[in-house]
């Protein structure tokens, strides 16, 4: 039946994509999901208030990821690290989830930042926040992902302050990290990371910091938009050290690679497409390069929709995808961040998302569309 969106009228899909869980370990590159959380619709919060969770949603949507073969890449920004989850909601976040991870025999890694932070600080007060974050993570049996710091970006005054910065922390990390580059696009405040808006400037001091460290970076997420740059970095990596792609925008191409190289994966938009993502890397594993394109290529356009300025409300969309497809009751976010988008961009990212094949219960997800549309005043 056709459903009247503020784009059009819309026929939506039958059936969706056959895509169970199971199969074979993932082999020719690693994945990881940015997973989303939970919030608990019942909960009496104002917007600036401290997350309240829904755990049993969260833990089992991580479930949903690992059965499918994916790791789950926990309290990062996809997580609203920064934007309505606040540090001691990440800490009980990455304790549950790393609990979770045991028991089923997932793969996580966990966000590692300086989010306890509530004011200006000092570079020993930001290496401080860091080692807080990183014993909890490793204390909790997960790898570590080192996130970049609105603090630090605040304090620091030039490159060296970052070089420093990065090298105690490796240091003190007792297994190799993920190392985390996250460009302005995602949040502005990390404006000038790595000592400079010059963005061949940052990506030399980035380089250096891993150049000197090898052994204590298991590999870089790059999450800057910049296909090029990307590649370019990936190719200046010492042996050994992998390059994660957080491209929202260009993932299928750079995941595929090239004669010189390819990217991993750890990327947010894996959360709406994590049983689609997994069935694909499973094509490339058996080398069909094409194969894996032609299931990839075409979720492009929803991530660069769901991804679109201003692009750090891309969790929104990520969040609606869920209820859609049944992995949670509700479209209620933490901070009330599900008012970030407008009905015609839901609309556009159910259609989009729709015609893919991705709801496991096409008339769930339908019924759902009009529910909303019906709040809007617009059903018919």
């Amino acid at each position: 039946m056709t459903i009247h969106l503020p784009q059009g009228p819309y026929e939506p899909r039958a059936t969706p994509l056959d895509l169970a869980p199971g199969g074979a370990a993932l082999a020719s590159r690693t994945v990881f999901s940015a997973a989303h959380v939970v919030a608990d619709p019942y909960a009496d919060v104002s917007p600036d208030a401290l997350a309240v969770i829904d755990w049993d949603s969260t833990l089992a949507f991580r479930r949903h990821l690992w059965s499918h073969g994916l790791g789950v890449a926990e309290a990062m920004d996809t997580a609203q690290r920064g934007m309505g989850l606040d540090w001691a909601g990440a800490a009980e976040l990455i304790r549950r989830s790393s609990a979770e991870a045991k028991a089923v025999g997932g793969r996580i890694a966990c966000g590692v930042g300086t989010d306890q932070l509530t004011g200006p600080a000092t570079l020993p007060e930001v290496r401080a926040a860091y080692e807080e974050q990183l014993a909890v993570v490793e204390e909790s049996g997960a790898q570590a992902i080192l996130m970049a710091s609105r603090a630090l970006a605040a304090a620091a005054s030039g490159p060296e302050d970052y070089l420093e910065t990065y090298a105690h922390l490796l240091r003190q990390a007792t297994e190799p990290v993920v190392l985390h580059w996250l460009g302005p696009m995602f949040d502005p405040a990390l404006e000038g990371y790595w000592g400079s808006s010059d963005l061949d400037a940052a990506t030399d001091t980035f380089l250096k910091v891993i150049a000197e460290h090898p052994d204590k970076i298991d590999g870089i997420k790059m999450s800057l938009l910049d296909a090029e740059r990307e590649i370019d970095v990936r190719r200046r990596l010492p042996s050994g050290v992998r390059c994660y792609t957080g491209d929202d925008f260009n993932y299928p191409e750079l995941i595929a690679g090239d004669d010189r190289g390819f990217s991993h994966a750890l990327l947010g938009i894996f959360d709406p497409l994590g049983p689609l993502a997994a069935h694909a890397v499973r094509v490339l594993d058996t080398g069909d390069v094409d194969g894996f394109r032609a299931l990839l290529d075409p979720t492009v356009e929803l991530s660069r929709h769901l991804f679109s300025a201003p692009t750090r409300y891309y969790k929104t969309g990520v969040v609606f995808l869920a209820w859609l497809a049944g992995h949670q009751e509700h479209f209620t976010m933490v901070g009330g961040l599900q008012s970030a988008r407008s009905l015609p961009h839901l609309a556009k990212a159910y259609e989009l998302a729709d015609r893919l094949g991705l709801f496991p219960d096409p008339e769930l997800a339908e019924s759902r569309m009009r529910a909303l549309l019906s709040v809007h005043g617009g059903a018919r």
